[in-house]
């Protein structure tokens, strides 16, 4: 199970000095790479190549975009205390209707800290 998933608002907490400390929401997680996309950090300038569409009108030109993070260069904001926390899972039976048993994990925000 995952730490961090597409929605959780996340807090920068090493890499480039202008990033560091800010705080975003994840717009996607790339599990091979092992790097999630915040919105907002990490920004590049991409050049796309120049085109046209259906309609007749230009694409392209200079954008800016999101670059992924690593994993470990960001850290899940802890809801109640607004500060980087740990994630922690809560396993539970739960029994359904026709006599079965299935385990439930949830996640869950660990005691934040005075660092991380």
């Amino acid at each position: 199970m995952q730490n961090i998933k597409k929605g959780d608002t996340v807090v920068v907490i090493s890499g480039k000095r202008e990033y560091k400390g800010k705080t975003g929401e994840v717009i996607e997680v790339l599990v091979e790479a092992q790097k999630v996309i915040v919105q907002g950090i990490n920004m590049v300038t991409k050049h796309v190549k120049a085109g046209e569409t259906n309609r007749g009108t230009k694409t392209g030109g200079i954008e800016t975009m999101e670059a992924p993070i690593h994993v470990s260069n960001v850290a899940l904001v802890d809801p109640k205390t607004k500060k980087p926390t740990r994630v922690g899972f809560k396993v539970e039976t739960v029994k359904l209707k026709n006599d079965k048993t299935k385990i439930v994990r949830t996640r869950y925000a660990k005691k934040s800290g005075e660092k991380l």
